[in-house]
């Protein structure tokens, strides 16, 4: 089996794409990512989603984006909205985050002898984010065989985003199909300790509406 390195958040899309690169024959090494976000309860999804798919290795790294602020997801003064999905790039926007995970993936495939990296990113049911989109993976693709002595020396890299033009209820069936749980994820920006969801933030609502048009029943936790 080949060995693949999987950004792993502990959400919906995240497990979804963990499935995918299982069903696909790669040996799965998660990596995720603990960088100073509102809280600890999707790392802890994280966990249980990468024991249930079977995967080969999780790693949980440290990574204090919240030093620099900047987004509602790593800075408390910063309010988490809750209106409803708008137009343009939220608050809730990480500034540089996929870059810097992306980055640190790549570092961790090079030591692994890996040619592949899975990331669940999504450009149809999604909060606005820039670097979510096609031609940001594309980029990061061409400069990730630029950058590192594997490519160079002939073994080039590819960064898979399978998700990348699903819908929300699309990456929910394929996911179902392929024995995802998705109670044991938490996608809430505003999850409690128990990982319990509020139902209001963008991320929720995306979620809730996913579920809704897939048909199949949302396992989601909501406070009461």
């Amino acid at each position: 089996m080949k060995p693949a390195v999987v950004l792993l958040s502990g959400g919906l899309d995240s497990a979804t794409c963990l499935a995918i690169a299982g069903s696909q024959g790669f040996s799965c090494h998660c990596l995720s990512f603990d960088y100073g976000q509102r809280h600890r309860a999707e790392l802890r999804a994280a966990e249980r989603v990468a024991r249930a798919l079977g995967a080969a290795e999780h790693r949980i790294l440290g990574l204090d984006l919240a030093q620099f602020g900047g987004s509602a997801l790593t800075d408390p003064r910063i309010a988490v909205p809750t209106g409803g999905v708008r137009p343009g790039i939220p608050v809730t926007y990480v500034p540089a985050r996929n870059t810097v995970m992306l980055s640190l993936a790549l570092a961790w495939a090079e030591v692994l002898g890996s040619r592949d990296i899975f990331v669940g990113v999504n450009a149809v049911d999604y909060s606005g984010y820039p670097d979510c989109r096609p031609d940001y993976i594309a980029a990061f693709e061409t400069m990730a065989n630029l950058a590192t002595r594997a490519a160079v020396e002939g073994a080039r890299l590819t960064i898979h985003a399978p998700l990348i033009e699903l819908s929300k209820a699309g990456i929910i069936r394929t996911g179902a199909g392929l024995g995802v749980d998705y109670a044991l994820t938490v996608s809430c920006y505003r999850a409690d300790g128990g990982g319990n969801a509020c139902g209001v933030c963008d991320s929720c609502r995306l979620r809730a509406a996913g579920f809704a048009a897939s048909g199949l029943p949302d396992p989601t936790r909501y406070l009461a």
